[in-house]
């Protein structure tokens, strides 16, 4: 258990047990890309009473019976750090009106199961599935992101609907990555959040982070480090509290950057199912 807000009181002594082993993600494609995630627990309300936040696989007590209403939030790591853990606000809640809570039973909740807000603007989505990309190399840098080939390469993040990544391909003469979106984005309303989503696998370190335009010159802010990783992973970088203090800022754009590091030779940095998304208020 990672957090907890419920306290065993009252008459009933003997707890209800509930296990909840994964949730996965719906979504409709290609308008919502990728239904890759990286949930890590449940924040778990009863009666919208907070039970307390749980790390996946959970089985966790609860002192009710009876039909209740239960509530299950989609949790991640913001920023892929473990002391930020958080509901995703761009998950549905999973909700159950009448749940019937037993006493000295484990009750498991099979295909947990959550879906995208219908409210939500997909700003920028990049899958690698199409050959014309949607990020721009800099000036600075001496290498360019490709389509991973041949189709399926078992480097690639393969799925359904998924058959090519993104890869850069990093050498001693080739050291440095520096690319952008190709598209400025407008700046989103005070406190509304925005978010990039994004799967990677690499060999190097990776620097993510934006560009804002502001007052006739441009910001750079780097965000989060990507890194090393052998397998494929998925990071949510949190881009609100940044852009909120910009609010005279025109607009924004998503960037990359690398550089060799000193002990390599060589490296490869994966990318996948990019998606930038806010929720306006």
């Amino acid at each position: 258990m990672l957090t907890s807000c419920y306290k065993f009181e009252g008459d009933q002594t003997i707890p209800s047990y509930l296990n909840i082993d994964t949730v996965s993600l719906t979504t409709y494609y290609p308008e919502q890309g990728s239904n890759s995630h990286a949930v890590s627990d449940v924040w778990v309300y009863v009666n919208d009473v907070l039970l307390g936040a749980y790390e996946l696989p959970a089985t966790l007590p609860a002192l009710w019976n009876g039909e209740q209403k239960l509530v299950i939030k989609p949790g991640i790591k913001i920023n892929g750090i473990s002391s930020t853990r958080a509901p995703y606000p761009f998950y549905k809640p999973i909700t159950y009106d009448n749940f019937l809570f037993i006493p000295d039973s484990v009750i498991t909740i099979p295909a947990t199961s959550t879906e995208y807000f219908s409210n939500l603007n997909f700003m920028w989505m990049e899958d690698f599935e199409q050959p014309g990309l949607t990020l721009t190399e800099t000036s600075a840098s001496d290498t360019s992101i490709m389509r991973t080939q041949p189709e399926n390469n078992p480097e690639a993040f393969l799925s359904e609907d998924s058959r090519y990544s993104g890869v850069i391909h990093l050498t001693e003469n080739a050291r440095t990555y520096s690319a952008s979106s190709i598209n400025s984005f407008p700046i989103p309303k005070q406190g509304s959040p925005t978010i990039l989503e994004v799967n990677f696998k690499t060999e190097n370190y990776i620097n993510v982070g934006v560009i804002i335009q502001e007052s006739g010159s441009y910001i750079k802010i780097p965000l989060v480090i990507l890194n090393h990783s052998a397998y494929w992973r998925k990071i949510y970088v949190n881009f609100g509290p940044n852009l909120s203090l910009h609010p005279q800022a025109i607009d924004f754009k998503v960037f990359f950057e690398s550089v060799l590091e000193n002990d390599l030779s060589s490296a490869d940095i994966y990318l996948d199912n990019i998606k930038l998304i806010n929720r306006p208020y």
